[in-house]
């Protein structure tokens, strides 16, 4: 369906959230061999006005890793086209996320899949932004946040690898995930070509020391460090949608 051109128009961008939910492409698995995964991650400045707007400055880090170990890291910027809106995230970070896995990619790095800080089917039109940059990457895709959007589920028990199902009105769109004993899990999401069973296992085939997923550690890594380095104010936003 293209790429993120015209996502700042809100009611367009709601047309064609509804129209690549409808989309049945076949579902990924993952191989036997070792598991490519890249991770993107975006960081606004700090001190414009409220929740986010168009224009504001951001610095986005990318990482790949072969399992859980790390192939390459690079950091691309830009603005964002438009402000937030919860459940249309897409507008204000799709193109910048995108720009950063074809980073990684130019690299030489041929990606399995992809993780992102964001929903995907846990969305009231059931394509988050996890799903929307599959589509457009074509490549399979999963979400990984601190928390759920609209889904609901009970905390697994405090082992790590152990889950419990996030459901949206009867569906099962993720699971909460315990990558290590003794902190909160994180809720992964169903993205573009992944199911729940599927996401939580890329997530923790992917996961070293950290509570987060190694590319996604090592992108918002790579994204605060570059911050740090330029100077000034920054910070980084949990986003829905």
């Amino acid at each position: 369906m293209g790429g993120f051109d015209g996502f700042d128009d809100f009611e367009a961008l709601e047309r064609r959230q509804h129209d690549i939910a409808a989309l049945t492409p076949p579902l990924w698995r993952p191989g036997p061999g070792p598991l490519v995964v890249g991770g993107a991650f975006v960081a606004f400045a700090r001190g414009e006005q409220g929740p986010g707007s168009a224009g504001d400055r951001a610095v986005v880090g990318a990482a790949a890793t072969r399992d859980a170990t790390a192939l390459a890291m690079t950091v691309v910027d830009g603005r964002a086209p438009a402000p937030y809106r919860p459940g249309l995230l897409a507008a204000r970070e799709g193109a910048l996320l995108e720009a950063a896995v074809r980073a990684v990619q130019d690299e030489g790095v041929e990606l399995d899949v992809a993780l992102v800080d964001a929903t995907g089917r846990d969305h009231p039109r059931r394509a988050g932004l996890a799903v929307q940059l599959g589509e457009v990457l074509q490549l399979p895709t999963v979400g990984v946040t601190h928390r759920p959007l609209r889904a609901e589920g009970p905390e697994p028990v405090d082992e790590a690898g152990a889950w419990t199902d996030l459901v949206l009105d009867g569906e099962v769109v993720g699971r909460w995930v315990r990558t290590r004993v003794g902190v909160r899990p994180v809720a992964v999401h169903s993205g573009w070509r992944t199911d729940p069973g599927t996401a939580m296992d890329v997530v923790l085939r992917v996961t070293g020391e950290a509570r987060t997923p190694e590319p996604l550690r090592l992108a918002r890594m790579a994204a605060r460090e570059e911050r740090s380095r330029r100077g000034g104010t920054w910070e980084s936003a949990d986003r829905a949608g």
